[in-house]
């Protein structure tokens, strides 16, 4: 088994779906549907994609500890159709830990 410590946070996150829609004065969202979008192609993840997916990944330590932390990830049904769905996760997930490993 393979443990790798998990980028931080700022590094890829999930801050694309958090900062979607309008939000009122009081800094609530009201946006009543926000779209994903697919971390891999960047289309959006329309209502009724049936076949999309949305992955955890969770930040472990190096003594493969959850630290409480995740990145989220979502994959369309064209990329699962195609059967590149695995490839995609490990190649972002990949550019994900290198870029924390290049900040340190």
């Amino acid at each position: 088994v393979l443990i790798i410590p998990a980028p931080s946070a700022s590094a890829c996150s999930q801050s694309s779906a958090m900062s979607a829609g309008m939000i009122n004065t009081e800094g609530v969202n009201v946006d009543l549907y926000i779209p994903r979008k697919c971390s891999a192609t960047n289309r959006l993840i329309v209502s009724n994609d049936k076949a999309a997916v949305q992955v955890n990944i969770a930040h472990v330590n190096p003594d493969g500890v959850y630290m409480g932390d995740y990145t989220t990830m979502a994959i369309c049904g064209f990329v699962r159709k195609m059967g590149e769905s695995d490839g995609f996760l490990d190649r972002l997930w990949t550019k994900c830990y290198e870029e924390h490993n290049s900040a340190i």
